[in-house]
């Protein structure tokens, strides 16, 4: 191997997976974190001793090589957690994954037969092809549920109408998932089986996701690697269809970097746009193409303790801003300080540099208590505090024509044999954590020589959790 280090773009789960594995079999690795903590979406964020994460991240796989990884990195403090979430909807919680008996029970005798006649027909007219979101759920669950149960949230986190979201979503995110089969297991007319996306616990980091990352990074230092936070890497260079350099900046410094390889798992749209000699026109109007959506997350601190047992709660209410609700002290007790308190993490989904995600910390928080208010969890005599989060491109949208553009970036990036796209973002792909790191883990292993294709993670569609 050359003298040359692997440098690697982004000190996320997939990043530090194939950093770790690479530090093992002795190559010599180099990651550069553009923020001061590793992590990435994954990290988590303290405040007076309240911790939060970002978007709430559960430790479940199906592989068992990313869950021997987890538990060798934090063993014993890697807890097992029950999982609750629930539905807000008209003053009222539903269980979520929809049970067919809550549900009908919920939403009343009248609603509740709209709701079937409304699945039958979709079960004898089903929209063909399946194009957007809406189709799809729709030919699942009938119109009359999808506009009650997923349109309004859906529409509030990606910001654009569900018709112009792709099938792809729905299909990677809740596969398997009907109307029809949730009557079937309520009857006990079904055997039982897989359903994606559904489990009833999971395992999570005592301290939050992020402990689990430092730990890695950590572990990556041990075994002679670098890992270096607050570098933004402002261009990657090539010749003859080989990365061989990136222009690194931050801390009041400027350097050229050389490097044998390069994992990047910064946004594919921006690594695009940073690339030396600039990449063709094509090129470059699709990664333009693709768009992205950020979180805010603002966090309540209440001097009792969480009046509710879920997780997390999906605020399906067009009356309230927000689009779910996290009590992280249910995640892990060990979230909030001892004594009594409590959080609320309100989650907020926006467009990078728009008004919601210009506003001032302040003005976040009265908006958080404004829906806190109409919720009715807690007396206004019980907050004290209050702080935000904000992170830029946390979830890229399947728009309609977002696998067109991400083919013509594929296309263009596969000249580079040195240079391999990871992660979330690196692939534009709606990684789960497990997912991240496959992805790094099979990048590292293609590196040393195996037939084994990053790209090939999570490509069927399929959410790895099951019920």
């Amino acid at each position: 191997m050359s003298n040359l280090k692997t440098v690697l773009i982004g000190a996320g789960p997939a990043s530090l997976a194939a950093a770790y594995a690479l530090d093992k079999q002795q190559i010599p690795t180099v990651l550069l974190e553009q923020e001061k903590q590793v992590g990435g979406l994954c990290k988590t964020v303290e405040y007076r001793g309240f911790r939060c994460d970002i978007g709430g991240h559960r430790f479940f796989t199906k592989n068992r090589e990313v869950q021997t990884l987890w538990e060798s990195i934090l063993g014993n403090k890697l807890l097992v957690r029950p999982r609750l979430s629930r539905i807000y909807y008209k003053g009222k919680y539903f269980q979520y994954p929809l049970r067919v008996g809550n549900a009908l029970a919920g939403l009343g005798l009248m609603e509740s037969l709209k709701v079937c006649f409304s699945y039958f027909k979709s079960r004898l007219f089903p929209v063909n092809p399946e194009l957007s979101l809406e189709d799809w759920v729709s030919n699942r669950f009938g119109q009359v549920l999808y506009a009650i149960f997923f349109k309004t949230y859906t529409e509030k986190v990606w910001g654009i109408p569900c018709t112009e979201l792709s099938a792809d979503w729905a299909a990677q995110r809740i596969r398997n998932l009907s109307l029809g089969r949730a009557l079937l297991d309520a009857l006990g007319l079904r055997k039982k089986g897989s359903v994606a996306s559904l489990i009833e616990e999971f395992h999570y980091p005592r301290l939050g996701p992020g402990q689990m990352y430092e730990a890695m990074a950590d572990r990556v230092r041990q075994n002679k690697g670098e890992v270096r936070t607050g570098l933004e890497v402002t261009e990657i260079h090539y010749s003859h269809n080989q990365v061989t350099a990136l222009q690194v900046q931050g801390s009041g410094i400027c350097f050229r970097l050389p490097a044998s390889h390069c994992f990047s798992s910064m946004p594919i749209s921006e690594l695009v746009l940073r690339m030396r000699p600039r990449a063709p026109d094509t090129v470059i109007d699709a990664a333009k193409s693709l768009t992205y959506r950020s979180i805010i997350t603002v966090n309540l601190l209440f001097k009792q303790p969480t009046p509710l047992p879920d997780n997390w709660i999906y605020l399906h209410s067009p009356l309230i801003r927000a689009s779910r609700l996290q009590f992280y002290e249910n995640w892990s007790p060990f979230m909030v300080p001892s004594g009594g308190y409590g959080s609320a993490g309100f989650e907020y989904f926006c467009f990078e540099g728009d008004e919601l995600w210009k506003s001032p910390d302040s003005a976040l928080i009265r908006l958080a208590l404004e829906d806190l208010s109409f919720l009715g969890l807690y007396k206004e005599d019980d907050f004290f505090d209050g702080f935000v989060v904000r992170y830029a491109k946390a979830y890229p949208i399947y728009g309609n024509n977002y696998s067109k553009h991400l083919s013509i970036i594929k296309g263009w990036l596969s000249q580079f044999p040195n240079l391999y796209c990871i992660g979330r973002y690196g692939q534009f792909r709606y990684n789960n954590m497990d997912h991240s790191i496959m992805t790094g883990v099979l990048a590292a292993r293609r590196l040393l020589g195996e037939d084994v294709d990053p790209w090939s993670v999570n490509a069927e569609a399929e959410y790895l959790e099951e019920k």
